[in-house]
């Protein structure tokens, strides 16, 4: 018996679905604009105005080729969404409307397609906010990754709002908002590479309550969410941008017991792994521990934990460990992951 056909008729992405003639159309209005639909998405539009709230506008733009596109917690679609709200969100901004670019490899599945992007559209709303505008590329099969997304974020925030790392002091308190590593491996897990198999899910989600439940603190200095290059990169970071070192306590850094297990037997550290739903915040000394409070009093910071300080008398990033002897943190060479995010 014949498959049903898809959406479009077809069960595979044709090159002639991007080449602005009726394939191309059915293509947006049946997949994109059926999931993403919304008063200021106009497919025959070039260009839109945005309405803003009194403020300042926060603009960032992102691109996501993980691979797999679907892995347990997320999927592509999601993680351009979550990844591009939480770019605004540790600025201290609302995120407010997206732009997406979508190229697609001649061969994706349909059906695969549909899937992500009804993924986005969900993670859209409920990030509360709106996809503007977009543009939509197939490549000949075997010059993709199956689907890359691209993606540029508006978003609003208050004019007197400063968050950066030269606000950051001497003995600043460095938290994070829950276990680090998730993100990194689900995807390799769901690669099913080294023969290993798992049911971890991705950390994958929008870290906007987290950063709103910091900003009425007149303390909080700088977040970040730790992506490619996981919380290690972001102290390296901050050690150039202020020339003061990261003191930094192992025992209270949170890791999975899965995590730390695929780590400990590939050789992976959980420090530089990925994350797509996690926060580490800057905050004054005095109000670290209101702080992690109001993190914990949210399902996403159950586990938050003070994790470090910063410390002018050191010139590095130190790991203070379980045994009471202290190594140094490098920064990253090698992506140990790639195509995570």
């Amino acid at each position: 018996m014949n498959a049903k056909p898809d959406i479009l008729g077809v069960k595979h992405i044709a090159l002639a679905h991007g080449n602005g003639g009726r394939l191309m159309r059915e293509l947006i209005e049946h997949i994109f604009a059926r999931h993403l639909s919304n008063p200021l998405l106009d497919v025959q539009a070039d260009a839109v105005p945005l309405p803003t709230p009194d403020g300042e506008l926060m603009f960032t733009t992102d691109g996501f080729t993980v691979q797999p596109l679907e892995f347990p917690g997320g999927d592509i679609g999601s993680l351009a969404v979550h990844g591009t709200v939480n770019d605004l969100a540790v600025t201290g901004a609302t995120p407010l409307y997206f732009s997406l670019n979508a190229f697609i490899e001649e061969g994706l599945e349909v059906a695969q397609l549909e899937r992500v992007i009804a993924s986005l559209g969900r993670a859209a709303e409920s990030a509360g906010v709106r996809i503007a505008a977009g543009d939509t590329k197939v490549v000949p099969r075997g010059e993709g990754g199956g689907l890359y997304l691209a993606t540029t974020g508006v978003g609003a925030r208050r004019k007197d709002l400063r968050l950066d790392m030269r606000q950051i002091r001497d003995g600043d308190a460095i938290l994070v908002s829950g276990p680090v590593g998730d993100h990194g491996i689900a995807v390799m897990l769901a690669r099913e590479e080294f023969g290993l198999r798992g049911d971890l899910q991705s950390d994958c989600a929008s870290v906007l309550p987290l950063t709103q439940a910091l900003l009425p603190f007149e303390g909080l200095r700088f977040m970040r969410d730790p992506t490619r290059g996981g919380l290690a990169m972001i102290a390296h970071e901050i050690r150039r941008a202020t020339g003061m070192g990261i003191h930094m306590n192992e025992p209270a850094i949170p890791v999975r017991e899965a995590v730390a297990s695929v780590c400990e037997m590939l050789g992976y550290d959980p420090l530089y792994l990925a994350c797509e739903g996690r926060v580490v915040a800057v905050i004054a000394p005095e109000q670290a521990a209101a702080a992690l409070e109001a993190w914990r009093a949210l399902p996403q910071g159950r586990d938050a934990a003070l994790i470090g300080k910063v410390d002018k008398t050191r010139r590095f990033v130190v790991m203070e460990t379980a045994l009471g002897g202290e190594r140094m943190l490098d920064e990253l060479e090698d992506d140990p992951l790639p195509r995570i995010c």
